[in-house]
């Protein structure tokens, strides 16, 4: 339900007003949700750490970013 809070609205200016509410409303429902939207592999945070992980030692620094 919609409700005229303030000013006296001309048919014309409320329908314009509902049309932009309902198609705001039927571009929300046609989204898919962030459950739905697949991952895309470059953004996944768990594919820099499924790289092996280096051994400590004295040169373990420079190994820390660079695959083998």
């Amino acid at each position: 339900m919609i409700k005229v809070v303030r000013g006296n609205p001309t048919p014309e200016e409320l329908a314009a007003a509902l049309t932009v509410v309902r198609a705001r409303a039927a571009t929300a429902a046609a989204e898919p949700s962030d459950a739905e939207t697949p991952r895309d592999a470059w953004s996944d945070p768990s594919r820099i750490a499924a790289a092996h992980v280096p051994r400590p030692g004295p040169a373990s620094w420079t190994r820390t970013y660079w695959p083998a």
